[in-house]
């Protein structure tokens, strides 16, 4: 549950930093202020967030690759940062990809319209079979 909350505060971070063109510590600061995360989860938080912003070309890459039909623009706002997270973890963290799908899911049901989470959980399933994280 505490990555949980940590992956929430990444997502609402990115949100901000994507649509709000909000600079990264301020969109950190602003999010863990509503979170009561402890100093480990707020580092992943940081870590996620950060590793994802700085790959965000290569992620956005793919994200296209995979989501036929769809371009980045058309996506809704929160599908399209939660698969960005999501694409991170598969990529470039040692997460196992059952778990980073499960979570992006989750966050989708949460935060996303009646479809999101199908949508999330169809392109992250495609892109973990097909894919090698890059660490």
């Amino acid at each position: 549950m505490l990555r949980r909350s940590a992956r929430q505060v990444a997502l609402q971070s990115l949100f901000q930093m994507d649509i709000g063109k909000v600079d990264m510590e301020t969109a950190l600061e602003t999010a863990l202020s509503f979170h009561k995360l402890s100093p480990a989860a707020q580092e992943f938080s940081r870590k996620l967030l950060e590793v994802t912003w700085a790959n965000l070309a290569e992620i956005d890459r793919l994200l296209q690759s995979y989501s036929i039909g769809w371009s980045l623009e058309r996506m809704g706002n929160v599908d399209r940062n939660i698969l960005r997270i999501a694409i991170c973890e598969l990529l470039f963290f040692e997460i196992p990809p059952s778990v980073s799908i499960n979570e992006a899911v989750e966050l989708s049901k949460e935060y996303g319209d009646v479809n999101s989470s199908r949508f999330v959980n169809g392109i992250l399933g495609n892109i973990a079979r097909e894919t090698k994280p890059l660490k």
